[in-house]
C-alpha cells in the first residue's frame, strides 16, 4: 500500500540537459526502476544482459525518427550515473516482456505454461457535454508491478522546444500518462498480439513521450499513423476544446490501427482489442483475461448514457473491486510469482479545461484523491521565449 505521495520532479532546459536532471533528482527511484525490472525479466525466462541486448534492436529507430527523445534518454542515465544501455532496455520493456510472452505462447505445451502478462490499466474520456463540470475528463487507473510503488514519479517539464507537459512515469521511463500546456490529455493501455516482441519499429514509450507535444487530437493519429511501430498500444487522447478519441494500435504501420469515436460523450477501454487485429491476434485472453470485466465494469458504473459525469462518480468506479484481485482497482494475485505482482500504483482523472490532475497515488480505495493544480505552469497560451 503506498501511504506517501510520489515525488515531483520539475526540469527544463534542452533535450539532454533536462534529461540529467530528471535522472539526477530521480536517480534512487530510477535505480529501484531499473533492479524491479531486472527481477521482473528473469521471472519470464530474460536474463538483463538479454534485455539489454533486445533493447539495441530499436536504437535505429528512435535515433532516426525522434533523436531529441535520444537525447533526453542519454541524459536520464547521466544523471542517474546508470549505463544507457540499462536506459533504453528501461524504456524498451514493453517490447522486450511481450517478446517473452509471445515466444512463451508459441512454445507452450500445457496449462503449466505461465503467459500472464504484466501490467494492466484502466481507462476513459468524458467529452464537456457528458461531465458534469462541463469539461474533458480523461483518467485512468494504472496497474503495474508491486516495485513501481517505490519508483514512480510526477515528472513537470518545462521547456523552450516545445510544450510543457507533467507526466506520472516510472523513474528512467520517459512518459506515461500525460497532461500538456495545449490542454491535452493522454491515458493508456497496454494491449498484445501474437506479432508484438518482433517488429521492428518506435518503442511503445518513446511514441508515449512524442504523444506529450500534441497540440490537437488528430495530431495523435497521425504521429502514430505515420511512425513504425515496435508494440501494440491503446491510447485514449481528449482536449480541453472536447475532442476525445481512442486509439487501438498493433505493431507495423497505418494498416495496424483502428481509430474509435466517443458514443454518447464517453470512451473507455482496457487491455484488450475492440476491433480486429490485422496481421495476427489478440493475447488479451491468456495474458490478460481479467481486461473484459473490467471494461464491462467501468461501462456499468460511468452511465453510457448519463448527462453528467461527476469526478467523485468516477472515483467510485475507478475504486471497483468486482472480480478481484484482476479489478479495476488492482491488487496483487498472491498466486502469481512475487516478481510478475501488480497492482493500481496510481489513479488519475485529468480536468483538462482546468489543467488540475485528481490524483490518488496508490489503490484509490486506500488513498485519498488530491488535486494537483497545473494551470500556471501548463498555460494554454503560453509564450516560449
Amino acid at each position: 500500500m503506498k501511504t506517501a505521495g510520489y515525488p515531483r520532479i520539475r526540469v527544463s532546459g534542452g533535450p539532454l540537459e533536462r534529461g540529467e536532471r530528471y535522472g539526477s533528482l530521480a536517480r534512487a527511484q530510477v535505480h529501484h526502476a531499473r533492479n524491479g525490472y531486472e527481477h521482473s525479466f528473469a521471472s519470464k525466462g530474460v536474463p538483463w544482459a538479454e534485455a539489454v541486448i533486445h533493447a539495441q534492436g530499436y536504437a535505429e529507430s528512435i535515433q532516426r525518427f525522434f533523436p531529441n527523445i535520444w537525447e533526453e534518454m542519454r541524459g536520464i542515465a547521466k544523471g542517474s550515473g546508470l549505463p544507457f544501455e540499462d536506459i533504453l532496455a528501461m524504456n524498451c520493456r514493453t517490447e522486450i516482456l511481450w517478446h517473452a510472452l509471445v515466444s512463451s505462447h508459441r512454445t507452450a505445451t500445457g496449462p503449466s505454461a505461465s503467459l500472464r502478462g504484466l501490467g494492466e490499466c484502466s481507462s476513459f474520456a468524458i467529452a464537456p457535454t457528458h461531465s458534469a463540470l462541463g469539461h474533458t475528463l480523461v483518467g485512468q487507473n494504472w496497474d503495474w508491478l508491486v516495485h513501481g510503488f517505490d519508483s514512480v514519479i510526477l515528472l513537470e517539464v518545462e521547456r523552450e522546444d516545445g510544450p510543457n507537459y507533467v507526466t506520472i512515469v516510472e523513474a528512467g521511463l520517459l512518459a506515461k500518462t500525460v497532461m500538456n500546456e495545449h490542454g491535452i490529455g493522454l491515458a493508456v493501455n497496454t494491449l498484445v498480439t501474437s506479432s508484438d516482441g518482433s517488429t521492428p519499429g518506435v518503442p511503445f514509450h518513446v511514441l508515449l513521450r512524442a504523444l506529450a507535444d500534441c497540440e490537437r487530437v488528430f495530431d495523435a493519429v497521425e504521429l502514430l499513423a505515420s511512425h513504425p511501430r515496435a508494440s501494440s498500444g491503446n491510447y485514449v487522447v481528449g482536449a480541453a476544446d472536447g475532442a476525445i478519441l481512442n486509439i487501438e494500435t498493433a505493431p507495423g504501420d497505418a494498416r495496424n490501427i483502428n481509430v474509435q469515436v466517443a458514443e454518447h460523450g464517453k470512451t473507455f477501454h482496457t487491455n484488450h482489442f475492440l476491433d480486429s487485429v490485422q496481421g495476427g491476434f489478440d493475447l488479451a485472453p491468456v495474458a490478460m483475461s481479467d481486461s473484459y470485466v473490467r471494461l464491462s465494469r467501468l461501462r456499468e458504473l460511468v452511465d453510457v448514457k448519463a448527462q453528467a459525469v461527476t469526478i467523485d462518480a468516477l472515483d467510485h468506479a475507478l475504486r471497483d473491486h468486482t472480480d478481484a484481485p484482476g479489478s479495476i482497482c488492482c491488487h496483487p494475485d498472491g498466486r502469481s510469482d512475487p516478481a510478475a505482482q501488480w497492482s493500481t500504483v496510481m489513479s488519475v482523472v485529468m480536468d483538462l479545461e482546468n489543467r488540475v490532475l485528481h490524483l490518488a497515488e496508490g489503490n484509490p480505495c486506500q488513498v485519498p484523491r488530491k488535486a494537483f493544480d497545473y494551470s500556471g505552469f501548463l498555460q494554454p497560451n503560453l509564450v516560449k521565449a
